[in-house]
């Protein structure tokens, strides 16, 4: 089985590659008869990453790729579920920050001690070819 591929040619003369529409020879992205529709989903692409980029900066916030980051995340959200009103939901929220909290403190305590760890077995490493090296000479 072979998958469609859309049938414009890019600048560096490779084909699109992506799926064209249902019954069409095109994909969304270079279908003629949707330049508007295309022009709108850019313009609104560009709103959505300003408005991303001004939402981490409020919030200090740098993505979820370290445990700081989302220790971060978790903060935020618990600082805003202190403002809300007394409710059920309120209260899982919270136990739920609390929760992700604890694990991330079990994670960043376990990432401190592996360090240590290897430090160590490095250290020894290091000591054991130098008195292999003694050795030899």
């Amino acid at each position: 089985m072979v998958a469609r591929r859309c049938m414009q040619v890019l600048t560096d003369g490779r084909p699109c590659g992506a799926p064209p529409l249902r019954d069409e020879r095109y994909c969304f992205a270079h279908h003629p008869d949707k330049a508007e529709e295309v022009a709108e989903a850019r313009r609104l692409g560009g709103l959505r990453r300003r408005r991303e980029r001004a939402v981490a900066g409020a919030y200090e916030f740098d993505g979820l790729g370290t445990v700081e980051s989302i220790r971060r995340l978790v903060e935020i959200a618990a600082l805003d579920a202190l403002g809300l009103e007394n409710s059920i939901a309120r209260g899982r929220l919270l136990i739920s920050a609390a929760l992700a909290g604890a694990k991330l403190l079990e994670v960043g305590e376990l990432e401190a001690r592996l360090a240590v760890l290897e430090a160590a077995h490095e250290a020894r490493d290091r000591a054991d070819e130098r008195a292999a090296f003694d050795d030899v000479a």
